[in-house]
């Protein structure tokens, strides 16, 4: 990664995951949380779905390479209005997009928005940038965002294919650790009455969970909303969901021990959790 590219100053995380798991809803309501909390909150779609934000903008916004290209990618034509735009309580959403399918690399994508963010001096009165990382990829090119994170966080039910993802994950982390910051910060149980499964993987791999968010409808409802839960309309479930996310959001900015967390071979997984 080119230094100059260091991001300076705000607190990084980067949510990973199995695609479909939640880490879109898990970001915006944790975004929210933090701004919630008084910080100044940036939030980066790395999906060439841009779709990471349409709960806080109420709209899929324009991505980075999209506009990079409406300009012939020169940069000093773009105005920071042109690819950032504020969302719910004032988190600030960019969109990074994604090449065309087959081609190209998504960490190109990563790196040239990070220096456009840099180059318009958006990240100098930042506290918190999220990252949202596509799907279970851990390729080198979606691993980009690993490149700029203090710690990372893995969102993942109790089920045996989202556990998987997380193995994985937890390997494209400990290989960025030789030569990045980053460090694995634990995960989150998304969408899970129970953690029995999650738990017995944290015991044998060192990981930790972070917080706990239930199935709860009003989640899944949000989202056909085009908002965040904390625009959802009042109950007991509601508010205790949104608590986690503010104790999260606390934690995190508080700073989370890094993890020595070990992945485990996919036999030893297989043997673990078996297949259900």
């Amino acid at each position: 990664m080119d230094p100059s590219l260091h991001i300076e100053g705000a607190k990084v995380f980067a949510v990973y995951g199995k695609g479909g798991i939640g880490k879109s809803t898990t970001s915006s309501n944790l975004s929210v949380a933090f701004s919630k909390l008084g910080k100044r909150v940036l939030q980066i779609g790395c999906d060439p779905k841009h779709d990471s934000t349409f709960t806080l903008t109420k709209s899929l916004i324009p991505t980075v390479i999209d506009v990079l290209e409406e300009v012939n990618f020169h940069t000093e034509e773009l105005r920071p209005e042109d690819f950032v735009f504020e969302g719910t309580n004032g988190v600030l959403c960019v969109e990074a997009g994604g090449p065309p399918a087959g081609t190209g690399c998504g960490g190109y994508v990563v790196g040239q928005t990070v220096k456009l963010l840099k180059e318009h001096h958006l990240l100098d009165d930042t506290d918190v940038v999220v990252f949202d990382v596509l799907g279970d990829v851990v390729c080198g090119g979606f691993a980009a965002p690993l490149q700029h994170a203090e710690r990372a966080v893995i969102v993942t039910a109790n089920d045996f294919d989202s556990i998987f993802a997380m193995n994985r994950i937890i390997a494209a982390i400990r290989a960025k650790t030789k030569n990045y910051a980053v460090r694995v910060g634990g995960c989150i149980a998304n969408r899970s009455r129970d953690t029995e499964q999650i738990d017995k993987f944290n015991a044998r791999t060192g990981m930790k969970t972070l917080a706990h968010v239930p199935e709860l409808d009003d989640l899944r409802r949000s989202r056909l909303k085009k908002c965040t839960l904390f625009e959802m309309e009042a109950s007991p479930e509601v508010e205790r969901v949104q608590q986690e996310y503010l104790q999260l959001a606390a934690t995190l900015y508080a700073g989370v021990d890094a993890l020595d967390a070990q992945s485990l071979k996919d036999r030893e997984l297989f043997d673990l959790l078996g297949y259900d």
